[in-house]
């Protein structure tokens, strides 16, 4: 081959490169949604109800936002990949902007999901939010869950709340059928962590604020996977409990980490607990540095990367956790260059990223 053909060739791949990254900037930048590639048809085997009354129908309630959106398309593609009946399960998405953006960017990665995306009015928390160890946790849409009850239908009276940063390796139908018994919320609980942490001492030296667990065996609960039975939620009126919190930690500054506080007090001690395999969480690390850890001894039905690493995030920059090559598998992030190998016939693709 003549060497100027070479150079012509050579300056024709970097001009390929440099439109690449041009588009890239103009998909992923400030102002457009990430691109996925499209989920495939998940369709139910044998055994899955389907009836008019739409008894059989799993509700999951998530969160949509540009930050999250990639963590949210995994989650939602493992909930469809592992579960039986794939096509009894109803996503309910709150959002506080973009909603059109969102709802198109669901629609087409996933064409044969049954979801709707309800708009969240972040005016509704603006006031009763206080600042926390991570901005990313004083978010209004970080307070999304507490309105669940107030903004789906309300023949929708049982829902599956799930994080935007986890997948579920095992049928969300298993977690779906637990039995609250006369509970309000189901959660995995972890009564060997230390309560006291996520309260300041303000809180705990004022008898008016610590009585609020008195006679209750309280225990954390991590709110990123929850079980909800909206009904009894609607009818104790739950909501407005959680706000009350809300209020006295703007004037009295009681605790530090975001929504979770708020729930803790309400409910720590209330909770029907659910198997740990349901939320394996704190694979983000803490709220402050986000350092690797392992899963929690045990089964594994769901993988949480609460904290402040995500996996996402640490795959692209190079510096993935050991755990995050399991989230991979369901990233179904849109790159544009796939190369063929050809000595095994599969594909692998190329980052430019």
């Amino acid at each position: 081959m003549p060497p100027r053909f070479l150079l012509y060739f050579f300056l024709i791949i970097l001009a390929f490169i440099a439109v690449h990254f041009l588009a890239t900037a103009t998909t992923t930048g400030a102002g457009e949604l990430p691109r996925f590639q499209e989920a495939p048809a998940f369709v139910n085997g044998e055994g899955c109800d389907s009836d008019a009354l739409n008894s059989s129908t799993i509700h999951i309630a998530m969160t949509l936002d540009k930050t999250y959106l990639r963590g949210s398309v995994a989650a939602i593609f493992s909930v469809l990949r592992h579960t039986m009946c794939p096509e009894n399960v109803a996503f309910h998405f709150l959002a506080a902007r973009r909603c059109q953006d969102l709802r198109r960017s669901i629609s087409s990665t996933f064409p044969y999901l049954t979801f709707t995306v309800y708009n969240f009015d972040p005016n509704i928390v603006r006031g009763k939010i206080s600042s926390s160890v991570r901005r990313a946790l004083d978010q209004p849409l970080n307070y999304a869950r507490i309105y669940l009850a107030d903004l789906l239908p309300t023949t929708v009276n049982r829902i599956i709340y799930l994080d935007s940063d986890l997948v579920l390796v095992d049928d969300v139908a298993k977690l779906w059928t637990i039995d609250l018994h006369h509970r309000v919320l189901g959660a995995p609980e972890y009564c060997h962590a230390n309560f006291t942490r996520y309260f300041t001492a303000q809180f705990w030296n004022n008898p008016q604020f610590s009585r609020a667990f008195q006679g209750r065996e309280a225990c954390y609960f991590n709110t990123g996977v929850m079980v909800i039975d909206l009904w009894k939620w609607r009818e104790g009126g739950y909501t407005g409990k959680l706000e009350m919190w809300m209020r006295i930690q703007k004037t009295h500054r009681i605790y530090e980490l975001g929504s979770l506080p708020p729930f803790l007090l309400v409910f720590a001690g209330e909770v029907e607990g659910v198997e740990h395999r349901w939320n394996q969480h704190g694979l983000g690390g803490d709220n402050l540095e986000g350092r690797c850890r392992n899963v929690h001894p045990g089964p594994v039905s769901l993988l949480h990367w609460s904290g402040k690493g995500k996996p996402w995030l640490r795959l692209d920059s190079k510096r993935a956790c050991p755990l995050d090559g399991l989230w991979s598998a369901y990233d179904l992030f849109y790159r544009p260059f796939v190369m063929e190998d050809e000595s095994s016939g599969s594909s692998s693709r190329a980052s430019w990223f």
